[in-house]
């Protein structure tokens, strides 16, 4: 049945991704594009948390979520083995003062493999981090076409990570991740003479190879406050870190078809060498995250967390605009779970996982002295499937982000995720020889 689920998934993620971006907001045309991953589709459901982990879920956001204590039904022997795969469609409404427009992604989150032994555990996987993804156009005094601006591609992680528990409660890890991708992009001027095209129009062509190295650092302590309750608190880091930018640039003189296709005429290349931008460093900030919660086992739980991002170390040669500021970003969480009765095996709506949250951020991007912000409610449910507590997870989220101030644009989307976490049991312990 669970290999059934996997290869239905699959099908349908692919389906919906085929020839799509995995962003279609404006906002992925400044730095790197727009931040991707925020975590498995259980912790979006809870508002983005990432403080709790347990033995059943996996972790994305915090390595030391990799060991944990062994599950009291398997004789305390052992913990599973834990796959998962996730995926999302977003619907956005863009608005602004001028006129409004809807527009529709879908995308693949992350794939992951974690594997328990003994104190240890590791994992290691993939997941697109941030994704570029516009179709943007302006307009001049007369109201005639005069800019038009495409943007694909985006920045991936493949990452290998470790954790240890240090004592009952308390957890380490550290992840390796390998940072790579490509940003493709264009502007096309148009000319006009006496309100009539040109012939030929101008088209700037960039593209940007991006590779780099970093780290993540994570660290978990859970104890019981009584019998009932149960104290978990986390804390994240990842140092400031490069990646390689290496860069193209060319000019074509292109015609535009009726139908809006884009035939070109003639290319040069841009000496990018002689600008010392044929190849370039990127800043990628460091990110500290931290929070605690309550609850009580596999019961409930409440908890918060606070995120900052040093985004104003950020810069980008090439792209750089001057109506474009990078701040530091800052968001904070509030979310939590409830189980009706996990002990109910015949009662099935009684194990099912209810999650809410909520979450406040700024972006770290301000433009035209408008700082941009986010908002986002959400909602999901665990489902039990198979054996080995393996469960599909279904999110839901809506807010907005931006604002129609100075000429900006705001976006109220919504998001509908969908992830299985799988569970095996591997290693078994021979009571008989």
């Amino acid at each position: 049945m669970i290999k059934k689920l996997v290869l239905v998934f699959i099908a349908v993620i692919a389906m919906r991704c085929y020839g799509q971006e995995g962003t279609t907001s404006p906002y992925s045309f400044y730095g790197i594009g727009s931040l991707k991953f925020k975590g498995t589709v259980e912790n979006r459901s809870m508002g983005g948390l990432s403080i709790y982990s347990d033995s059943i879920h996996v972790n994305l956001r915090n390595p030391a979520s990799y060991a944990g204590d062994n599950l009291k039904v398997w004789g305390n022997e052992s913990r599973p083995i834990k796959f998962a795969v996730g995926g999302g469609y977003t619907s956005t409404n863009f608005k602004s003062n001028s006129g409004s427009d809807e527009a529709a992604s879908s995308t693949f989150d992350y794939l992951v493999l974690s594997i328990p032994v003994g104190k240890f555990g590791f994992g290691f996987g993939l997941l697109p981090y941030t994704s570029v993804g516009y179709k943007l156009e302006s307009l001049n005094d007369d109201g005639l076409l005069e800019n038009r601006f495409n943007g694909e591609g985006g920045l991936n992680k493949a990452f290998l990570g470790f954790g240890y528990q240090i004592t009952k409660g308390l957890t380490v890890g550290i992840d390796f991740q390998y940072n790579f991708g490509n940003i493709q992009n264009s502007a096309v001027e148009f000319q006009y003479d006496n309100g009539v095209p040109i012939q030929l129009q101008s088209r700037e062509n960039n593209r940007s190879d991006l590779s780099g190295l970093n780290i993540n650092l994570g660290l978990t302590y859970k104890r019981m406050l009584n019998k009932k309750l149960e104290l978990t608190s986390s804390v994240t880091f990842t140092p400031q870190s490069n990646l390689t930018s290496k860069n193209e640039r060319s000019f074509s003189a292109i015609r535009t078809s009726v139908s809006g296709q884009e035939v070109v005429f003639n290319t040069i290349e841009a000496d990018l060498d002689a600008l010392g931008l044929l190849e370039s460093d990127l800043t990628l900030p460091s990110r500290l995250a931290f929070g605690a919660g309550v609850g009580k086992p596999l019961k409930w739980f409440v908890g918060a967390e606070t995120t900052f991002l040093k985004t104003s170390k950020f810069s980008n040669a090439l792209y750089s605009s001057p109506n474009t500021i990078y701040e530091d970003a800052y968001s904070f969480s509030v979310g939590g779970f409830y189980i009706p009765d996990y002990r109910a095996f015949n009662g099935y709506w009684k194990r099912i996982v209810y999650r809410a949250g909520i979450r406040n951020e700024e972006t770290g991007l301000n433009l035209n002295n408008e700082s941009i912000k986010e908002f986002g409610i959400s909602f999901g449910v665990g489902l039990p499937v198979g054996s080995y507590f393996s469960n599909a997870n279904l999110g839901f989220e809506v807010g907005k982000r931006g604002t129609t101030n100075s000429n900006l644009i705001q976006e109220n989307f919504v998001n509908f995720q969908l992830s299985l976490s799988l569970n095996d049991r591997w290693f078994t312990k021979r009571k008989y020889d």
